[in-house]
């Protein structure tokens, strides 16, 4: 049986977006410095949060949407204490 698709033709033009602001590249705005914190995995749904310059892990989570939420807690925090003036 021959269902002719092969020969099927296209009424339509395609949709084709072409909106340069609606781009999905997370690199083109850096935010001018590195992460401290890296998520990394660790098991099978298991994730550790490693601090990138020492390499120690400050916390775990099983799933890892909420490893990456620590990540940027912990990174937050850090922030904030660095704004603070020593006594």
């Amino acid at each position: 049986m021959c269902t002719l698709t092969h020969f099927a033709v296209a009424y339509e033009q395609p949709f084709v977006l072409n909106a340069p602001g609606l781009g999905t590249d997370a690199a083109a705005e850096p935010c001018g410095r590195e992460p401290r914190f890296q998520v990394i995995p660790a098991g099978n749904a298991f994730f550790h949060i490693r601090e990138k310059s020492t390499g120690r892990v400050r916390g775990f989570r099983e799933n890892h949407n909420a490893a990456c939420a620590l990540a940027r807690s912990l990174e937050s925090r850090i922030e904030l204490l660095s704004n603070v003036p020593l006594r």
